[in-house]
């Protein structure tokens, strides 16, 4: 795990959309915006995706349901370095209790993945991506875990690889009521939120403010985890 220091950061989309001109009514992907400081205490956060091989050892330790999508519940060979996919919300809650962590809040994850690229598009700044930068746009799957430049905190794969599961319910105003401090999202809702992109997801999708959802039963092949830990004063 690396250590993401406490503090605050300008959370939400600075850069323009196509259609944000358009007089769309209701607002258009407005879903991550105001921009607005917050404030997290510092945490841990793994540097990479969970991957094939570590789920496979929750499972065969908890006996968990393995994901839909490993023939005879065995983890697909030459696969380890993966990141686990197929796995529901609470499958992946699971997963990180059992590891001693926890998932991160909607804040925590993009105070991780930011770094200190304060209002950036991607982890390496505004440019696009290239096949160099992210595992994206690709019908092959996902790529092993860590083979692209991490960013200034030494995460990989924060955007592409799979989305990641967060703890927070999704709400599409979310941003204009939530607390300064240690946001943890709304107290229920229909979905959760995911972060992050995928290997099979446009570049739009892949940015640092992005936000997307998922049903919390819902077991996707291009959605996964990335766990952390409170940080022990």
């Amino acid at each position: 795990m690396v250590f993401v220091p406490g503090g605050e950061f300008a959370r939400g989309r600075t850069h323009k959309l196509p259609d944000d001109g358009l007089q769309w009514w209701p607002e258009l992907l407005t879903d991550d915006r105001p921009v607005r400081k917050i404030r997290v205490d510092p945490f841990y956060v793994d540097a990479y995706e969970t991957t094939v091989a570590q789920y496979a050892a929750f499972v065969k330790a908890t006996k968990h349901r393995a994901p839909y999508n490993w023939a005879g519940g065995a983890p697909p060979k030459g696969k380890e370095k993966n990141p686990v996919a197929a796995i529901d919300w609470n499958d992946a809650k699971a997963y990180c209790e059992w590891a001693d962590k926890r998932l991160p809040t909607e804040a925590e994850w993009e105070r991780a993945a930011r770094g200190i690229t304060e209002g950036a598009k991607y982890p390496w700044g505004e440019r696009n991506p290239t096949k160099k930068d992210a595992c994206y746009d690709t019908l092959a799957g996902p790529c092993d875990v860590g083979q692209f430049v991490p960013n200034y905190f030494g995460l990989y794969d924060v955007s592409g690889g799979v989305w990641e599961w967060t703890s927070d319910w999704y709400e599409r105003e979310y941003y204009k009521s939530a607390p300064e401090v240690n946001p943890r999202g709304p107290g229920k809702g229909s979905y959760r939120v995911i972060r992050g992109g995928s290997w099979a997801d446009l570049p739009k999708y892949l940015t640092l403010a992005h936000r997307s959802w998922l049903r919390p039963l819902e077991r996707s092949p291009n959605v996964g985890v990335r766990c952390v830990k409170s940080f022990a004063r």
